[in-house]
């Protein structure tokens, strides 16, 4: 959340409300929504560390309301994180953790495991297949979340079917 935040800054200052509006519209409904809690105290974290600074501007008969701008350390900071790659192997996936030891245990049936995942990826795709119907066309970035969350549910279901084959 902190580097989202700092690169929706890079444009212009804005109060922790207009970051989570602006993210909500980037991103679409098929992102986990952002709660503005969590925005105001990661911001308060960001001006602390001296990524951003705030200042209160004051409104008519309303409270003051605090805006965010990044520092030359926040932009920094942001670019970095633009030229980083993302380490992605999942080799510390739950479930697969769960797979592994479910013989060693006698708690659970391996195969069953396999099957409610695949029940619970299919769902998934269900359900995100009728958010895409939903959502804005003309929010390429939305469709794009949706398509590879899509795209790594199947590989993940490719994955379940080689692992029933290797475990029956």
């Amino acid at each position: 959340m902190r580097l989202a935040l700092l690169a929706l800054l890079t444009r212009s200052p804005a109060h922790g409300y207009e970051l989570k509006q602006d993210l909500e519209k980037l991103l679409g409904a098929a992102y986990p929504q952002p709660n503005v809690g969590q925005i105001y105290v990661t911001l308060g974290r960001l001006e602390k560390s001296g990524l951003i600074e705030g200042e209160d501007v004051e409104q008519s008969g309303r409270p003051n309301k605090r805006t965010y701008r990044l520092t030359d350390a926040g932009r920094e900071a942001v670019q970095a994180w633009f030229e980083e790659t993302a380490e992605e192997p999942r080799v510390r996936d739950e479930f697969f953790m769960k797979l592994a030891l479910a013989p060693q245990s006698g708690l659970a049936d391996p195969v069953a495991l396999i099957n409610k995942q695949r029940r619970q990826y299919l769902n998934t795709m269900r359900d995100l297949s009728k958010l895409a119907a939903a959502e804005d066309r003309d929010n390429k970035i939305s469709q794009l979340l949706i398509e590879g969350a899509m795209l790594h549910l199947q590989a993940d279901l490719d994955w379940l079917e080689r692992c029933q084959e290797e475990l029956e």
